[in-house]
């Protein structure tokens, strides 16, 4: 019992290992790009500190005892989400000295004809559509503690390990987007082109409480929330048939909502949906992977048991 007791407390799962391989990815690259490297002590005294708190966690907490140990050891990537976010914003120039929106909007006109954020401002706004939308977008900042909070007091917590892993290769893969191909958004690119204003009673005044005190200015590319929220929509039609059907129409709204609302451009949503979509397929292959190789050995150690 002691000897199950300390490999529950020790085992590393994929999600510390993405968290910590991503810690040491950014100070390498700090490290190795940062000139002068005096302004980007602060990121890489974060990131070495944040591997060192994984560590710590992962030795000292044990899901086992449940409680508050349990807690801290499967959901603390939970909140570390929106830290590494946030750190985003200094490291945004790390190789170009500017925004490259004007490639992208170049891009996007010859696509569609028209930019379609210029298009939604001359042609489509309504005021209970972006209420509408909003409303979607809003849900977002809803999505990972519900799913986490429902699972965690299941324990189904092979379910909580699978989803953070997903959810944070998405998010990384989206962080290291942010700088190698910095994009401002349209609401700023634009700004000076607008003919309206975007606004909703509610709904649309809290998302931009949110974004105007937690957006970083450089994040657009890709859209990390329509990323997340489609990784917790895959996971919902998987486990929670009834959930999922819920999310539908709302993860469809908020993925509308990030460019109605100018924060995002088309371009922006799709690559995100593309990055949930790969990091969920990767995560459950691995997961098959594990669980297979790991049935195979037990049925080799029950032979060789028998066989003694």
């Amino acid at each position: 019992m002691n000897n199950v007791g300390v490999k529950t407390t020790r085992a590393v799962y994929l999600i510390d290992r993405i968290i910590l391989g991503y810690c040491l990815l950014m100070t390498a690259l700090l490290l190795l790009l940062g000139r002068p490297i005096g302004e980007y002590l602060g990121e890489i005294v974060f990131y070495i500190g944040m591997a060192v708190l994984v560590v710590v966690i992962v030795r000292y907490c044990d899901e086992s005892t449940g409680g508050w140990s349990a807690f801290l050891r499967l959901l603390y990537p939970g909140f570390m989400f929106t830290l590494f976010y946030r750190v985003t914003g200094g490291q945004m120039f790390l190789i170009f000295d500017q925004f490259l929106d004007a490639g992208l909007v170049s891009w996007e006109h010859s696509l569609f004809g028209e930019n379609p954020t210029i298009y939604i401002d001359r042609e489509l706004l309504n005021v209970w559509v972006t209420e509408l939308l909003s409303f979607c977008y809003f849900c977002y900042y809803l999505m990972i503690p519900g799913f986490l909070t429902r699972t965690f007091l299941r324990k189904e917590y092979r379910i909580i390990r699978q989803y953070l892993a997903a959810a944070s290769l998405t998010f990384f893969a989206s962080y290291l987007l942010f700088w190698l191909y910095p994009i401002e958004g349209p609401r700023w690119f634009f700004a000076d082109q607008y003919i309206n204003s975007v606004e909703g009673p509610f709904f649309r005044q809290l998302v931009e409480l949110v974004i105007d005190n937690g957006a970083v200015r450089g994040g657009a590319m890709p859209s990390s929330h329509t990323g997340v929220a489609l990784v917790t929509l895959i996971f919902c039609f998987r486990y929670f048939r009834k959930a999922g059907w819920i999310l539908l129409p709302i993860v469809t709204g908020l993925s509308v909502g990030t460019v109605w609302g100018r924060f995002h451009y088309v371009s922006d949503v799709l690559v995100g949906a593309l990055l949930g979509v790969a990091a969920v397929w990767l995560v459950w292959r691995y997961y098959d992977q594990t669980e297979t190789i790991g049935s195979v050995n037990q049925i080799k150690e029950m032979r060789t048991d028998n066989a003694s």
